[in-house]
Protein backbone atom coordinates (compact mmCIF):
# COMPACT_ATOMS: atom_id res chain seq x y z
CA UNK A 1 0.00 0.00 0.00
CA UNK A 2 1.74 3.25 -1.08
CA UNK A 3 -1.17 5.41 -1.89
CA UNK A 4 -4.08 4.69 0.11
CA UNK A 5 -7.57 7.01 -0.35
CA UNK A 6 -10.02 6.86 2.68
CA UNK A 7 -13.97 7.50 2.29
CA UNK A 8 -15.28 9.66 5.29
CA UNK A 9 -17.91 9.10 6.68
CA UNK A 10 -20.76 12.17 5.69
CA UNK A 11 -21.90 13.44 9.44
CA UNK A 12 -19.53 15.96 11.19
CA UNK A 13 -19.58 13.83 14.32
CA UNK A 14 -19.53 10.11 12.43
CA UNK A 15 -16.10 12.23 10.70
CA UNK A 16 -14.96 12.93 14.42
CA UNK A 17 -15.38 9.57 15.86
CA UNK A 18 -13.26 8.06 12.30
CA UNK A 19 -10.13 9.90 13.61
CA UNK A 20 -8.92 7.52 15.94
CA UNK A 21 -8.94 4.61 13.02
CA UNK A 22 -7.21 6.94 10.52
CA UNK A 23 -4.37 7.47 13.16
CA UNK A 24 -3.97 3.66 13.40
CA UNK A 25 -3.49 3.16 9.57
CA UNK A 26 -1.25 6.56 9.75
CA UNK A 27 0.95 4.59 12.55
CA UNK A 28 0.79 1.09 10.65
CA UNK A 29 1.84 2.66 7.29
CA UNK A 30 4.37 5.35 8.11
CA UNK A 31 5.62 5.39 4.21
CA UNK A 32 2.33 5.55 2.89
CA UNK A 33 0.58 8.90 1.45
CA UNK A 34 -2.57 8.81 3.01
CA UNK A 35 -5.97 10.65 1.79
CA UNK A 36 -9.32 11.53 2.88
CA UNK A 37 -11.61 11.44 0.06
CA UNK A 38 -15.30 13.92 2.32
CA UNK A 39 -17.81 15.74 1.06
CA UNK A 40 -18.01 19.27 1.40
CA UNK A 41 -19.78 19.66 4.49
CA UNK A 42 -16.82 18.02 6.91
CA UNK A 43 -13.93 17.96 3.92
CA UNK A 44 -12.36 21.05 6.12
CA UNK A 45 -12.08 19.20 9.37
CA UNK A 46 -9.81 16.23 7.98
CA UNK A 47 -6.96 19.34 7.28
CA UNK A 48 -6.72 19.81 10.86
CA UNK A 49 -5.87 15.78 11.53
CA UNK A 50 -2.07 14.84 11.86
CA UNK A 51 -2.96 11.19 10.23
CA UNK A 52 -3.56 13.27 6.89
CA UNK A 53 -1.52 13.90 4.18
CA UNK A 54 -4.27 15.17 1.51
CA UNK A 55 -8.13 15.83 1.74
CA UNK A 56 -10.17 15.73 -1.81
CA UNK A 57 -13.60 16.79 -2.01
CA UNK A 58 -16.78 14.42 -3.62
CA UNK A 59 -18.93 16.64 -5.11
CA UNK A 60 -20.23 14.37 -7.21
CA UNK A 61 -23.58 12.78 -5.61
CA UNK A 62 -25.94 9.86 -7.66
CA UNK A 63 -29.05 8.08 -7.42
CA UNK A 64 -28.56 4.34 -7.02
CA UNK A 65 -31.74 4.43 -8.72
CA UNK A 66 -30.76 6.11 -11.50
CA UNK A 67 -27.99 4.67 -13.24
CA UNK A 68 -27.70 7.48 -16.02
CA UNK A 69 -26.27 9.72 -12.63
CA UNK A 70 -23.50 7.17 -12.11
CA UNK A 71 -21.10 9.48 -14.68
CA UNK A 72 -18.95 10.87 -13.35
CA UNK A 73 -18.81 8.69 -9.89
CA UNK A 74 -15.33 8.39 -8.41
CA UNK A 75 -13.90 10.87 -11.00
CA UNK A 76 -12.72 12.98 -8.12
CA UNK A 77 -10.32 9.65 -7.08
CA UNK A 78 -9.55 8.47 -10.36
CA UNK A 79 -6.61 10.06 -11.26
CA UNK A 80 -4.69 10.18 -7.70
CA UNK A 81 -2.61 6.94 -8.35
CA UNK A 82 -4.47 5.13 -4.98
CA UNK A 83 -3.79 1.74 -5.07
CA UNK A 84 -5.92 0.90 -1.93
CA UNK A 85 -9.32 2.59 -0.75
CA UNK A 86 -10.29 2.12 2.72
CA UNK A 87 -14.18 2.98 3.36
CA UNK A 88 -15.74 4.25 6.80
CA UNK A 89 -19.63 4.56 4.98
CA UNK A 90 -21.56 1.66 4.87
CA UNK A 91 -23.39 2.60 1.85
CA UNK A 92 -23.54 1.10 -1.62
CA UNK A 93 -22.99 4.95 -2.95
CA UNK A 94 -19.10 4.93 -1.25
CA UNK A 95 -18.11 1.20 -2.95
CA UNK A 96 -19.36 2.71 -6.12
CA UNK A 97 -17.53 5.29 -5.93
CA UNK A 98 -13.79 3.56 -4.72
CA UNK A 99 -15.10 0.93 -7.63
CA UNK A 100 -15.47 3.63 -10.41
CA UNK A 101 -12.90 5.17 -9.44
CA UNK A 102 -10.71 2.29 -10.65
CA UNK A 103 -8.98 1.35 -6.78
CA UNK A 104 -7.77 -1.88 -7.35
CA UNK A 105 -7.52 -2.62 -3.32
CA UNK A 106 -11.23 -1.74 -1.82
CA UNK A 107 -11.67 -2.70 1.81
CA UNK A 108 -14.39 -2.34 4.22
CA UNK A 109 -17.34 -3.35 6.01
CA UNK A 110 -19.68 -6.31 4.39
CA UNK A 111 -23.13 -4.61 4.16
CA UNK A 112 -25.54 -3.26 1.91
CA UNK A 113 -25.17 -5.90 -0.28
CA UNK A 114 -22.05 -4.59 -1.80
CA UNK A 115 -19.54 -7.38 -0.94
CA UNK A 116 -18.75 -8.24 -4.85
CA UNK A 117 -17.33 -4.13 -5.05
CA UNK A 118 -15.09 -5.14 -2.12
CA UNK A 119 -11.94 -7.04 -2.52
CA UNK A 120 -11.77 -7.19 1.13
CA UNK A 121 -14.77 -7.59 2.95
CA UNK A 122 -15.16 -7.38 6.51
CA UNK A 123 -18.21 -8.53 9.08
CA UNK A 124 -19.62 -5.80 11.06
CA UNK A 125 -19.54 -5.81 14.78
CA UNK A 126 -22.37 -4.49 16.76
CA UNK A 127 -23.42 -3.08 19.84
CA UNK A 128 -20.05 -1.01 20.12
CA UNK A 129 -19.18 2.79 20.00
CA UNK A 130 -18.78 3.99 17.07
CA UNK A 131 -14.87 4.98 17.46
CA UNK A 132 -14.47 1.39 18.36
CA UNK A 133 -16.70 0.18 15.33
CA UNK A 134 -14.61 1.94 12.90
CA UNK A 135 -11.21 0.75 14.64
CA UNK A 136 -12.35 -2.83 14.72
CA UNK A 137 -12.02 -2.18 11.04
CA UNK A 138 -9.07 -0.85 10.42
CA UNK A 139 -8.16 -4.09 12.98
CA UNK A 140 -9.30 -6.72 11.11
CA UNK A 141 -7.42 -5.43 8.00
CA UNK A 142 -3.92 -5.51 9.83
CA UNK A 143 -3.91 -2.16 11.66
CA UNK A 144 -3.18 -1.78 15.47
CA UNK A 145 -5.64 -0.52 17.48
CA UNK A 146 -3.96 3.02 19.24
CA UNK A 147 -5.87 5.79 21.29
CA UNK A 148 -9.11 5.95 21.32
CA UNK A 149 -9.51 9.81 21.97
CA UNK A 150 -10.38 11.83 18.59
CA UNK A 151 -7.40 14.38 18.27
CA UNK A 152 -7.38 17.74 15.86
CA UNK A 153 -3.97 20.07 15.54
CA UNK A 154 -5.54 23.30 15.82
CA UNK A 155 -2.96 26.08 13.98
CA UNK A 156 -2.21 29.43 15.63
CA UNK A 157 -3.45 31.37 12.17
CA UNK A 158 -6.99 28.98 12.72
CA UNK A 159 -7.15 30.30 16.25
CA UNK A 160 -6.33 34.10 15.26
CA UNK A 161 -9.07 33.95 12.67
CA UNK A 162 -11.50 32.87 15.54
CA UNK A 163 -10.10 35.28 17.81
CA UNK A 164 -10.56 37.98 14.92
CA UNK A 165 -14.41 36.80 14.54
CA UNK A 166 -14.71 36.76 18.29
CA UNK A 167 -13.65 40.74 18.73
CA UNK A 168 -15.80 41.64 16.36
CA UNK A 169 -18.92 40.24 18.05
CA UNK A 170 -17.96 41.60 21.18
CA UNK A 171 -15.23 39.77 23.13
CA UNK A 172 -12.63 42.07 24.53
CA UNK A 173 -10.07 39.15 24.58
CA UNK A 174 -10.09 38.71 27.91
CA UNK A 175 -12.96 36.61 29.56
CA UNK A 176 -13.19 33.30 29.74
CA UNK A 177 -15.83 31.62 27.11
CA UNK A 178 -18.01 28.76 27.21
CA UNK A 179 -19.71 27.47 23.56
CA UNK A 180 -23.29 26.61 23.98
CA UNK A 181 -24.58 24.59 20.84
CA UNK A 182 -28.08 24.65 21.23
CA UNK A 183 -28.80 22.73 17.94
CA UNK A 184 -28.72 19.51 16.52
CA UNK A 185 -29.32 18.25 12.89
CA UNK A 186 -30.56 14.71 13.59
CA UNK A 187 -34.06 16.11 14.61
CA UNK A 188 -35.76 18.08 17.19
CA UNK A 189 -36.07 15.62 20.18
CA UNK A 190 -32.23 15.55 20.52
CA UNK A 191 -32.53 19.10 21.32
CA UNK A 192 -32.48 20.08 25.35
CA UNK A 193 -34.64 23.34 25.67
CA UNK A 194 -34.19 26.43 24.37
CA UNK A 195 -35.58 28.08 27.83
CA UNK A 196 -32.72 25.23 29.65
CA UNK A 197 -29.95 26.64 27.80
CA UNK A 198 -30.88 30.43 28.46
CA UNK A 199 -31.09 29.92 32.44
CA UNK A 200 -28.11 28.08 31.73
CA UNK A 201 -26.48 30.90 29.64
CA UNK A 202 -27.70 33.61 32.97
CA UNK A 203 -26.42 31.42 35.47
CA UNK A 204 -22.76 31.21 33.53
CA UNK A 205 -22.64 34.85 33.36
CA UNK A 206 -22.48 35.16 37.28
CA UNK A 207 -19.31 33.10 37.17
CA UNK A 208 -17.80 35.83 34.84
CA UNK A 209 -18.04 34.12 31.75
CA UNK A 210 -19.47 35.14 28.05
CA UNK A 211 -21.32 32.43 26.38
CA UNK A 212 -20.57 31.64 22.74
CA UNK A 213 -23.90 30.62 20.75
CA UNK A 214 -22.53 27.96 18.10
CA UNK A 215 -23.90 26.01 15.26
CA UNK A 216 -24.72 26.32 11.34
CA UNK A 217 -27.45 28.21 9.55
CA UNK A 218 -29.92 25.74 10.02
CA UNK A 219 -29.63 26.57 13.68
CA UNK A 220 -30.43 30.74 13.59
CA UNK A 221 -34.29 29.66 15.20
CA UNK A 222 -32.84 27.36 17.74
CA UNK A 223 -30.50 30.23 18.85
CA UNK A 224 -33.09 33.18 18.75
CA UNK A 225 -35.46 31.10 21.11
CA UNK A 226 -32.52 30.84 23.32
CA UNK A 227 -31.56 34.38 22.75
CA UNK A 228 -35.20 35.31 23.52
CA UNK A 229 -34.99 33.77 26.78
CA UNK A 230 -31.63 35.32 28.18
CA UNK A 231 -31.82 37.80 30.58
CA UNK A 232 -28.28 38.52 30.88
CA UNK A 233 -27.46 39.72 26.79
CA UNK A 234 -24.60 41.16 27.66
CA UNK A 235 -22.85 37.97 28.60
CA UNK A 236 -23.27 35.99 25.74
CA UNK A 237 -22.03 36.45 21.97
CA UNK A 238 -24.13 34.72 18.87
CA UNK A 239 -22.11 33.61 16.02
CA UNK A 240 -24.38 30.69 15.08
CA UNK A 241 -24.42 30.54 10.99
CA UNK A 242 -20.97 32.48 11.18
CA UNK A 243 -18.27 29.86 11.37
CA UNK A 244 -17.17 27.46 8.87
CA UNK A 245 -15.85 24.02 10.86
CA UNK A 246 -11.91 25.51 10.49
CA UNK A 247 -13.12 28.76 12.29
CA UNK A 248 -15.56 26.61 14.72
CA UNK A 249 -12.43 24.51 16.04
CA UNK A 250 -10.34 27.57 16.45
CA UNK A 251 -12.95 29.29 18.79
CA UNK A 252 -13.67 26.22 20.56
CA UNK A 253 -9.99 25.86 21.30
CA UNK A 254 -10.09 29.15 22.79
CA UNK A 255 -13.34 27.62 24.99
CA UNK A 256 -13.13 26.40 28.68
CA UNK A 257 -16.30 25.06 28.47
CA UNK A 258 -18.78 23.19 25.80
CA UNK A 259 -22.22 23.00 26.80
CA UNK A 260 -23.86 20.89 24.07
CA UNK A 261 -26.50 18.03 22.76
CA UNK A 262 -25.72 14.88 20.92
CA UNK A 263 -24.09 16.64 18.05
CA UNK A 264 -21.25 16.80 15.62
CA UNK A 265 -20.00 20.26 17.50
CA UNK A 266 -20.02 18.05 20.24
CA UNK A 267 -17.42 15.73 18.99
CA UNK A 268 -15.39 18.60 17.06
CA UNK A 269 -14.86 20.46 20.91
CA UNK A 270 -14.00 17.01 22.61
CA UNK A 271 -11.48 16.60 19.30
CA UNK A 272 -9.36 20.09 19.57
CA UNK A 273 -9.65 19.30 23.28
CA UNK A 274 -12.24 21.83 25.35
CA UNK A 275 -13.99 19.62 28.17
CA UNK A 276 -17.51 18.61 26.99
CA UNK A 277 -21.06 18.51 29.44
CA UNK A 278 -23.42 16.59 26.54
CA UNK A 279 -27.25 16.44 27.16
CA UNK A 280 -28.45 13.48 25.54
CA UNK A 281 -32.30 12.02 25.36
CA UNK A 282 -33.63 9.91 22.44
CA UNK A 283 -29.67 8.43 21.01
CA UNK A 284 -27.94 6.15 22.67
CA UNK A 285 -24.77 7.84 24.78
CA UNK A 286 -22.97 4.04 25.02
CA UNK A 287 -22.79 4.82 20.99
CA UNK A 288 -21.85 8.41 20.44
CA UNK A 289 -20.40 9.82 24.02
CA UNK A 290 -17.61 11.77 23.42
CA UNK A 291 -14.79 9.84 24.93
CA UNK A 292 -12.53 10.70 27.56
CA UNK A 293 -11.90 11.48 31.24
CA UNK A 294 -12.66 15.60 30.42
CA UNK A 295 -15.85 14.88 29.77
CA UNK A 296 -20.05 14.71 30.84
CA UNK A 297 -22.79 13.61 30.00
CA UNK A 298 -26.25 13.38 31.42
CA UNK A 299 -29.53 11.93 30.80
CA UNK A 300 -32.38 11.12 32.27
CA UNK A 301 -33.52 7.67 32.86
CA UNK A 302 -37.31 6.91 31.68
CA UNK A 303 -38.63 3.66 30.26
CA UNK A 304 -38.45 4.98 26.45
CA UNK A 305 -35.06 6.10 25.98
CA UNK A 306 -32.93 5.42 23.92
CA UNK A 307 -35.85 5.80 21.41
CA UNK A 308 -33.99 7.31 18.54
CA UNK A 309 -36.75 8.94 17.05
CA UNK A 310 -36.34 12.45 15.22
CA UNK A 311 -39.53 14.00 17.26
CA UNK A 312 -40.70 12.69 20.74
CA UNK A 313 -44.07 11.63 20.10
CA UNK A 314 -44.86 11.86 23.94
CA UNK A 315 -43.85 14.42 26.39
CA UNK A 316 -40.16 14.85 25.36
CA UNK A 317 -39.42 13.86 29.53
CA UNK A 318 -35.44 12.64 29.07
CA UNK A 319 -34.92 15.81 27.85
CA UNK A 320 -37.22 17.78 30.10
CA UNK A 321 -35.81 15.90 33.10
CA UNK A 322 -32.48 17.10 32.45
CA UNK A 323 -32.19 19.87 35.20
CA UNK A 324 -30.29 23.56 34.28
CA UNK A 325 -29.05 22.94 37.62
CA UNK A 326 -27.86 19.78 36.64
CA UNK A 327 -25.89 21.18 33.52
CA UNK A 328 -24.84 24.05 35.27
CA UNK A 329 -22.82 22.11 38.54
CA UNK A 330 -20.94 20.05 35.52
CA UNK A 331 -19.96 22.79 33.28
CA UNK A 332 -18.70 24.44 36.91
CA UNK A 333 -16.16 21.02 37.48
CA UNK A 334 -14.59 21.88 34.13
CA UNK A 335 -13.73 25.26 34.00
Amino acid sequence: MNRLVILAPNWLGDAVMALPAIADVRRGAAAAHVTVAARPAVAAMFRLAPAVDEVVVLQHRASLGRVSSWRGLGAEIAGGGFDTALLFPNSMHAALIASRGGIPERWGYRTSLRSRLLTRAIPPPSGVHQVEYYQRLVQALGFANGPIEPQLAVPDDVRGAASQLLASAGWNGQARLAAIAPGAAYGGAKRWAPASFAELIDTLASDGLVSVLIGSQADERTGAEVLANVKRRDSVLNLIGRTDLTVLAGLLAQCRALVTNDSGAMHLGAAVGVSVTAVFGPTNERATRPLGDAHTVLTHDVWCRPCMLRECPLDHRCMRGIQPSAVVDATRRRL
